[in-house]
């Protein structure tokens, strides 16, 4: 074994170890903006805001550095396997074999997106939507406006991140009254506050721009939040564009429950 194969060895294992150490930096910072993101998802709306860039940026660096430590990886096996002592090819063919299932193994763990703890409880959590009523929304990314309708969730799909809903009451401008179903992604979904769970209601201010389910309708709209509520229960007190009556917008009451932030881009 001579000293440059050695030392080849060495800078490539120390490359991977400070790969990895940078791995867990960014898992770190990933974890950091989970965390923010969930307990305050209206940071998003603020103008100037760069969360969800930011986020992007890191998981583009945790997949860039993943793709590093397996090609290190790889020098690493085929440098060990050189230095092996030669003998028959019966007696080190399980070895060779071995080695290339681990490299199999290597490969296969990184095409495999490595999901923060948090990411992994925000997935369960989309899961656990099946029979309840969500916030979608149901036109593609390239149509002229949003369409937001009150929907079923009947299921989530954890590898394609896609939600299967059910338009319960397709409406009476529709042609045919038969239920239709979509599946959405899970930026076309917004999850409805829960009556049971005050603790994680969002309270809107004052002129704060929502979107909120119409009265005596399942179709939601952009609305300002009009007044000041007292309680986590009582109703939101809204203007929703686009709602004249006589030269003015009526104020109109919502549900606490059927009131969620406006998306980002909302086009309407």
């Amino acid at each position: 074994m001579s000293s440059p194969d050695i030392a080849g060895i060495l800078d490539n294992s120390k490359e991977l170890d400070r790969l990895r150490k940078e791995q867990e930096e960014v898992l770190l910072e990933i974890n950091k903006m989970h965390k923010k993101l969930i307990s305050s998802p209206e940071v998003v709306e603020k103008p100037g805001d760069s969360s969800l860039s930011k986020l992007k940026m890191l998981y583009m660096q945790a997949k860039e550095l993943s793709e590093s430590e397996v090609s290190i990886s790889s020098q690493l096996l085929g440098q060990l396997d050189a230095l092996m002592p030669s003998g028959t090819q019966g007696q080190h063919r399980r070895r060779i074999e071995g080695s290339e299932q681990k490299k199999k193994r290597v490969k296969a763990d990184s095409e495999v997106p490595r999901l923060s703890p948090s990411m992994r409880s925000h997935l369960e959590s989309l899961a656990s939507l099946k029979g309840e009523q969500v916030a979608a929304r149901i036109t593609q990314e390239n149509s002229g406006k949003d369409e937001w309708f009150v929907v079923k969730v009947i299921h989530f799909d954890k590898e394609t991140r896609e939600f299967e809903v059910l338009d319960e009451d397709p409406g009476e401008d529709e042609e045919s009254t038969v239920q239709r179903k979509y599946k959405l992604p899970m930026s076309h979904i917004i999850p409805f506050p829960k009556r049971s769970d005050l603790s994680n209601i969002p309270d809107f201010p004052t002129g704060r721009h929502v979107l909120a389910v119409y009265p005596e309708t399942t179709a939601l709209y952009k609305a300002t939040v009009c007044q000041t509520r007292k309680r986590k229960i009582d109703d939101y007190v809204v203007e929703f564009d686009d709602d004249e009556e006589d030269g003015n917008l009526p104020k109109r009451l919502v549900p606490f429950y059927r009131v969620v932030a406006l998306p980002d881009g909302f086009r309407q």
